[in-house]
């Protein structure tokens, strides 16, 4: 998984230039059907089903301190339980990441290891240490 555009330049604006940075409070989880773009673009996620972007709390306990230049979660993520077939059964093939639980500034997204739909009555999960958000080399 991978940091989108604007978190990239919020970041080397932090660090080179000495700009304020502010984390997230919250990070809210969400899936995608299609393949996003670095902009956040090209984001299909689920309506209706009871689908929900997660919310997390931006802390040690949630998110762990980098290791190797990995960022991983630190507790499970639970989506709620489907009360219907998400996105016609099509196959949720990304986990995006924002900062508002619908709409908000797109954070970073990244590919399935196992692209699967959600059907009625399944509950999609990460186990710990399961998303993991990296910093790409040169």
């Amino acid at each position: 998984m991978g940091l989108s555009t604007s978190l990239k330049n919020a970041l080397l604006d932090a660090v080179f230039g000495g700009v304020a940075y502010t984390p997230e409070t919250d990070i809210y989880i969400g899936l995608s059907s299609t393949t996003p773009t670095v902009t956040g673009t090209n984001v299909t996620e689920p309506s209706g089903g009871a689908y929900a972007r997660v919310q997390k709390v931006n802390n040690p306990t949630n998110f762990p301190a980098a290791s190797g230049a990995v960022k991983s979660n630190g507790t499970v993520i639970t989506f709620p339980q489907a009360t219907g077939t998400w996105v016609a059964g099509a196959n949720l093939t990304h986990v995006v990441l924002y900062d508002a639980s619908s709409g908000g500034n797109f954070l970073g997204y990244g590919a399935l290891t196992v692209a699967k739909p959600v059907m009625n009555g399944d509950t999609a999960s990460f186990a710990i240490a399961e998303l993991d958000v990296t910093l790409a080399d040169a």
